[in-house]
């Protein structure tokens, strides 16, 4: 046969093949072209036997590496930090799995790579996430590959203030200082807010946690400050990014009987990456166990000393509930704001440049916006674009819900007139000539009305059999909700049980959600909203979950439950024993029974045993992993027995297709099942 034809229908290289086959006892040479037919079946039969052996070593040693991956994980943190672009072998080598599970998962994805084809950051990052990992893109990175709204106001800005002439800049005006008011949940930072505005927002708050941006203006001492209330809960991550963008000064709020907590360390993240001045409010005072001092000393620990230990960190005492403080904290914020004013200024004549805090849907006004406008004044009847929304501004309120033909800088103000709902975040601006807004319009992709809902069209082509899905259909009152109740669900992602949100949208639940939650079998979830009496009890006679949740993470912990109880049991091997193999007495091509000795820990019935081989590499002998089975019967002095300990001679039967020697090991493991948590 010649040797091109018999290394095809092995699948290798003509000089591979000639590699290979001495190992396996043909010596040819290298120039030959042709071997005996007899001698080309014999190579066939010994290579499928090596291949099958092979394969079996690879099972075994990916199913070991998948046990020490999960061991590590259980220590380490399951955070990536991933580049931009990264090699298919480099991501798995990142992860600690085979680059055949990582191989796997990209056709699952329908991604076909090979082992070194570069992979952009987005499909890495969809990678690492199913194989249960939190991607995150290198910092440095993540500064080139996005531009900041912040970044973007400020771009826009120059043009319209700071390069203007001398007689143009006579015109401009100093704005309000726009504050965040930052922290960890509950240390009292809408609590602040009522003691300045001196009402109340707590008591309409469920849960006592503020679950919208919400933006108010007061007055102190003849000076405007805006404040926008970002929540502190761990879920509204990405609405807290929003307040520390488009802020020009920070109030971190820290608990006095309390100290510095997860969310107090990510604000500070935020004001930091932002780069705004910040002023800490220590709140909470009054409380007993109070100790300004300790919060102090956690701040100094962290590199920001208070002033009055001699640093630059400004700290001002207050206590909510007394309004102790209050008055500090405003006289602090003008006295920051004088000292930045000059990038507190506005050009009234200048080109509008808002930004949205929050939109919602309203079943009177239909969609409505709360913005703020850093630059030039919004009038009723202008022509404007938000994002992806456009519109003409049908009528304007301020914060009081008071009716007003035009709006100046860092007034907050809600707009009325839109034709889609904004995103939080998009800048606002005027198109004042009517062909060019046509045009702006017509060039802009739109969806439907319910801009936001992602309509489910094919669950069961993206459905695997073999999944468990728990299917949601959402229904919010806010955006910034729908983004944190998305946000809230990533850390409940495994491979088992997937949760997909087949539809979302503002408003309350209806009829067609029903119909559709019966066809996917989904829950029907409201947050903020209402259930009409006809949708709830169309919902119970189909037998579907139907709830309205005020807090997220009520949902998140009903969906934690639910997952729990459909999540398989865990298998984990610990190895607990090896034996020395002293004697075979009988071996075939399924079963040995052997004797040996037990020379560490113990050995137990039905355990897994893998077998390790003393092979001769350049006169030296090293240890090699050869088979792999299980210990189907135990004996001492031909009595069957359970257990042997260590020091203790016994005989086995081995059970596995493995070649075992005299003086080779066996390490021996027991199977551990545990029931899967999220």
């Amino acid at each position: 046969m010649n040797i091109t034809e018999l290394a095809r229908k092995l699948k290798v290289t003509p000089n591979a093949l000639k590699q290979e086959l001495p190992k396996l006892g043909f010596h040819i040479g290298q120039r030959a072209i042709q071997i005996p037919d007899k001698q080309a079946e014999k190579v066939i039969s010994l290579w499928q036997e090596k291949t099958k052996k092979e394969e079996m070593l690879f099972k075994i040693k990916e199913k070991m590496a998948r046990t020490e991956v999960e061991e590590e994980k259980i220590e380490t943190s399951n955070e990536i930090i991933l580049p931009p672009k990264i090699q298919t072998y480099r991501l798995a080598e990142k992860m600690g799995f085979s680059i055949r599970k990582v191989m796997n998962e990209l056709i699952k994805n329908g991604v076909l790579a090979n082992v070194n084809e570069n992979l952009d950051y987005e499909v890495a990052a969809i990678i690492a996430e199913n194989l249960g990992f939190k991607p995150k893109l290198g910092e440095e990175e993540e500064k080139k590959s996005s531009i900041s709204l912040k970044e973007k106001l400020k771009e826009v800005l120059t043009k319209e203030i700071f390069d203007l002439n001398s007689e143009q800049k006579k015109e401009l005006l100093t704005r309000a200082p726009v504050v965040v008011v930052m922290g960890h949940v509950d240390h009292g930072k809408s609590s602040i807010l009522d003691a300045i505005r001196e009402s109340q927002i707590v008591s309409h708050e469920k849960g006592g946690i503020t679950q919208h941006i919400g933006a108010y203006q007061v007055e102190k001492n003849n000076h405007f400050i805006t404040f926008i209330d970002t929540p502190g809960h761990e879920a509204f991550k990405a609405m807290r990014a929003r307040g520390g963008e488009i802020a020009d000064l920070a109030i971190l709020v820290v608990a006095a009987d309390d100290g510095i907590q997860p969310q107090t360390m990510e604000s500070i993240k935020v004001i930091q990456q932002e780069n705004i001045p910040f002023i800490i409010a220590i709140n909470k005072i009054d409380k007993p166990g109070a100790d300004p001092e300790r919060v102090k000393k956690e701040l100094s620990e962290i590199n920001l000393t208070p002033e009055e230990w001699g640093g630059k960190t400004i700290c001002v005492q207050v206590s909510a509930k007394t309004k102790k403080g209050i008055d500090d904290l405003l006289e602090t914020i003008n006295l920051i704001a004088d000292m930045e004013k000059g990038s507190l200024i506005t050009n009234p004549k200048g080109s509008l440049i808002g930004a949205v805090i929050e939109s919602h849907l309203d079943l009177g006004y239909g969609p409505v916006a709360s913005a703020i406008i850093y630059n030039g004044v919004l009038k009723q009847g202008d022509r404007i674009i938000a994002g992806d929304s456009y519109g003409r501004v049908r009528s304007l309120k301020s914060q009081l819900g008071i009716e007003t033909k035009q709006v100046p800088a860092s007034l907050p103000i809600q707009i009325f007139g839109l034709k889609e709902l904004p995103q939080a975040g998009d800048l606002i601006e005027v198109v004042e000539d009517s062909r060019e807004f046509k045009k702006r319009v017509k060039q802009m992709s739109f969806s439907s009305s319910e801009a936001f809902n992602q309509n489910y069209t094919s669950l069961e082509k993206e459905n695997n059999l073999k999944e468990k899905n728990i299917n949601l259909i959402i229904r919010a009152d806010v955006i910034g909700s729908l983004g944190a109740i998305e946000e809230s669900l990533s850390p409940l992602k495994n491979d088992e049980v997937k949760i997909k949100i087949i539809k979302k949208g503002l408003g309350d639940l209806t009829e067609s959600d029903v119909d559709l939650a019966k066809t996917t079998n989904a829950w029907l979830v409201g947050f903020g909203t209402k259930i009409n009496s006809s949708v709830q009890q169309l919902a119970h006679d189909l037998e579907l979950k139907i709830k309205i949740y005020y807090i997220i993470y009520d949902l998140v912990e009903d969906l934690r439950i639910e997952i729990n109880t459909m999540l398989s049991l865990e298998i984990f091997e610990e190895k607990i024993g090896r034996i020395e193999v002293l004697k075979i007495f009988q071996q075939n091509g399924k079963e040995t029974i052997l004797g040996g000795k037990v020379i560490e820990g113990k050995v137990i019935k039905n355990a897994v045993v893998r077998v390790w081989s003393d092979l001769k590499k350049d006169n030296q002998k090293e240890m090699e992993l050869t088979g792999e089975g299980r210990i189907g019967q135990l004996q001492i002095e031909k009595k069957d027995i359970n257990e042997v300990r260590v020091g203790t001679e016994c005989g086995l039967k081995f059970i596995g297709k493995a070649k075992i020697e005299i003086g080779d090991k066996l390490d021996v493991y027991q199977e551990i099942k545990k029931q899967k948590e999220v």
